[in-house]
Order: C-alpha cells, then structure tokens, then sequence
C-alpha cells in the first residue's frame, strides 16, 4: 500500500507539473520573442510559435461544455484569467475543460493506484474535490503574484515616467517608452502599461484608460496611481512633481511593509519553538536524568 501511496503522489505530481509547463509555453515564446532585437527575427519566431492557446484547446474541446456555463461565473473567471495576464478567450475553454479532466483524471488515477481500498468514498470524494477545486486555488495562486509583480514593479516604472516626463515627453509617450524599457525586467507592469497606451491610440480618454488600469489589475496602488493621475490632470498640477512624490511613498510603504512582516516574525517562530524545538530540548536535557531515575528505581525494587 505504501507502494501504491508513492506512485498515486508522484503521477499527480507529474501531471501537475506538465499542466504548469503548458501554461508557461506561451509566456516562454514571449519572453524570447522580446529578447530578440531585430524586427524580422521577432516576426519569424511569431510565425513559428503556434497560437495561443490553440493546441490546447483542440485537445480539451470535447470537454468544454459538460459543466454547465452561468453568464456572470463566466465573466467572473475571465476577470481572473485576465488580472492573472491570461487574456485570451480560448483559456475560458482550458479552464473549464480542466475542471472537468482533473477530477476524472485523480479518480483514476487512485483507481489504478488501488488507493481507495483504504475508505473507497472519502478517496473518491476527495479526489472529485481537489480536482474540481484544483483550477481555482492555481488561477488564485497566479493572479497573486502577478499582482505582487505589478506592485513590486510600479516604482520603477513611475520612475522611468517622470524621467520620460522631464525629458519632455507627453504622458502617452512616456506610457510607451516605460513599457518598451520594461519589457524584460518588469514585464507584467510592461504589459499592463502597453495596454494603456494601446487603449489611450483607440482613443479613449487618458484617465479612463488607467481608472481601467487600476480596476483591471485590482491592485491598490494602482488605483490610488489612477486617482493621482485624474486629479492632476483635472487641476493642472506638475505630473513629474506628482509621480515622483507617489513613486517615494511608494518605497517608504514598501519599506514600513517589511519592517512589519519582520516585526511578525517574533510571534510566528512561538509555534515551531513550541512544537519542534522545546520538545527536542526537553528530550536532551531531562532525559539522561529520566533514565538514570528509572534504572535507580529498577535496582530498588529488585
């Protein structure tokens, strides 16, 4: 049975980790499709890359519509697809898709493995349920740390904006240059950044294309960036002046943050001391005097 256990853990393992691998392709492509200087070596490396999403699909399109799709669910999943960097319509389709092969997936697996011979229903229902819930916790897991990425990275883009600024372009322009510098050290705020130039070319104004921003990322600092910015445009103020004083605040909150988490660290170590090393001591220290009493109270009673 141990046996069994083993194989059931590494096959689940082995799976997960070709799922993630399928999902990273396409950023990997991205990736080295921007490190390519030349325009005609970018374009040949697209058409080489097949489309987003598109394999995928076709492997899992039998599967799309077993669940059934509620119009708001949908929209809520695309709205967390889009804030974890995953805007195409075709990972709608993988989603759901995999919420429906991951649970028969873990239900054979442990039907192979022969572990539900330990409690046949809790194995089941277990697998049924960490399958179904499987895409949820990774989508939530993704759109956490892009979120991370996107505040850690918002300094040095403000920075490089009012750079752009003084230096005497417009805000639309400084938009563009900041995401094209930032493609590859920050590139979930590059992202994020193209598609407001992108949105502001379409001709939409420039302070719903960051209130979009801001509601599209679901990250405070950018929206309280987008409210900065309204506010300066509608009184007239400097941008420059204004993004330098918030990119400031933004490192001393950055700085205060980790004073804070390495203030917890005091109270978080309570529970490992308790339950690892106190017990570990006690076992050290009392024990040889425990076995010294013990064998003196042998030799009494015999």
């Amino acid at each position: 049975m141990g046996l069994a256990l083993l194989a059931f853990v590494a096959v689940f393992l082995l799976m997960s980790s070709l799922g993630v691998l399928m999902f990273y392709r396409q950023k990997t492509l991205q990736r080295l499709s921007q490190v390519v200087s030349r325009p005609a070596d970018a374009s040949i490396l697209r058409a080489v890359a097949p489309a987003k999403g598109s394999r995928i699909e076709k492997l899992v399109r039998p599967f799309q519509k077993v669940l059934p799709r509620n119009p708001k669910d949908v929209s809520t999943v695309q709205k967390r697809l889009i804030g974890a960097g995953y805007r195409e319509k075709s990972y709608i389709n993988i989603f759901y898709s995999c919420k429906v092969l991951l649970p028969v997936s873990l239900c054979i697996l442990a039907t192979v493995t022969q572990i539900y011979e330990f409690a046949p229903l809790f194995v089941f229902v277990v697998a049924a349920g960490l399958g179904f819930l499987g895409p949820d916790l990774w989508l939530g897991n993704r759109v956490r740390a892009r979120q991370t990425q996107l505040r850690l990275g918002l300094p040095e883009a403000l920075d490089l904006i009012v750079i752009c600024v003084e230096a005497g372009l417009s805000m639309d322009k400084a938009t563009m240059r900041t995401a094209e510098e930032l493609r590859i050290s920050q590139p979930a705020i590059a992202d994020e950044l193209h598609l407001v130039y992108l949105e502001q070319r379409a001709g939409r104004p420039r302070a719903e294309a960051w209130k979009h921003l801001g509601d599209r990322t679901g990250v405070d600092t950018i929206r309280s960036l987008a409210s900065i910015l309204i506010q300066a445009d509608r009184f007239g103020t400097s941008i420059g002046k204004t993004l330098r004083t918030y990119s400031e605040t933004l490192r001393t909150r950055r700085r205060q943050d980790a004073e804070e988490q390495a203030a917890k660290t005091t109270v978080k170590l309570v529970f490992p001391l308790v339950l690892f090393i106190f017990p570990s001591l006690f076992v050290v220290t009392v024990g040889p005097s425990m076995i010294i009493m013990f064998e003196g109270f042998a030799q009494y009673l015999t």
